[in-house]
């Protein structure tokens, strides 16, 4: 099984970035510039693809890398991570032991601890469901590109940075393979290292108005049915988060949904 890495990109002005993060399989970088420009070239005795494209949107970047991809297996990588050593041979490992896997998540440590971001720590092999899935991100995962293909998944376009709704991309992403009855499961086993590099684009605290918004529509695309319940139970389960304003946040997710179907159907119109 062949590994190679999707890496969602921004203003690279060089190649640089390979080293940095101690890339050692084939690998196709979607950077997000001021231009357009595709490379390819062989690089440490890899192949390397650079998709340099004037645009935004992280869905977007992820999915011209996936669209473009021809590994056996995929990871989707953003630009601070820094890979183990000998990563790729930990994930072929770690696939060959669990052969019904289309998909493992694994761990990420961080050169320096986020505390805005409460990441979870796997300690042991679980099969992801639709109770524990919101967990994690798509830096986090490795996945069968024939799984993918097979079942016509990409990233969602609206959702991520560089979109109207600043996170959640990677949550849908899990949500739509879930959706499709592929197999998940959790590893232990360390992918690559958070570099400490710079502030989210987006994240600005959990007790603010865009967030909860952005939140209460990421439920609604994970489910039309049961979203409300599911904005309800963040409320209570991360009432810390939002200094205990359960029902100021509910009340703001939902909100957030109103604001996105009536720009919907005005649109529409």
């Amino acid at each position: 099984m062949r590994v190679q890495v999707l890496v969602a990109a921004m203003n690279q002005t060089d190649h640089s970035l390979l080293s940095d993060m101690n890339i050692q399989s084939d690998v196709i970088v979607g950077n997000q510039c001021d231009r357009n420009e595709i490379e390819d070239f062989e690089w440490n005795g890899f192949h390397v693809k650079y998709l340099s494209f004037s645009e935004k949107g992280v869905g977007l970047n992820r999915n011209n890398a996936l669209m473009r991809a021809d590994g056996d297996i995929l990871l989707f990588a953003d630009d601070d991570l820094r890979y183990r050593d000998g990563y790729p041979e930990m994930v072929v490992r770690v696939f060959q032991e669990h052969p019904d896997a289309d998909m493992i998540i694994f761990n990420l440590d961080e050169e320096k601890k986020d505390t805005a971001v409460n990441r979870y720590v796997i300690k042991q092999v679980k099969k992801v469901g639709w109770l524990n899935f919101l967990r994690y991100g798509a830096a986090r995962i490795a996945v069968k590109r024939q799984a993918v293909l097979n079942n016509g998944i990409s990233f969602h376009l609206c959702f991520g940075g560089g979109t109207d709704h600043q996170h959640g991309e990677d949550n849908i992403f899990i949500a739509d393979c879930l959706r499709k009855k592929m197999r998940i499961y959790t590893a232990p086993d360390v992918l690559a290292t958070l570099m400490d590099v710079r502030e989210s684009t987006w994240h600005k605290g959990y007790n603010n108005e865009k967030y909860l918004k952005d939140q209460g529509c990421l439920y609604w695309n994970i489910s039309r049915r049961w979203w409300r319940l599911i904005c309800a139970q963040d409320a209570v389960r991360y009432r810390a988060r939002y200094r205990n304003d359960i029902i100021g946040a509910y009340r703001t997710m939902v909100q957030g949904v109103k604001e996105m179907n009536g720009r919907a159907n005005s649109d529409g119109n």
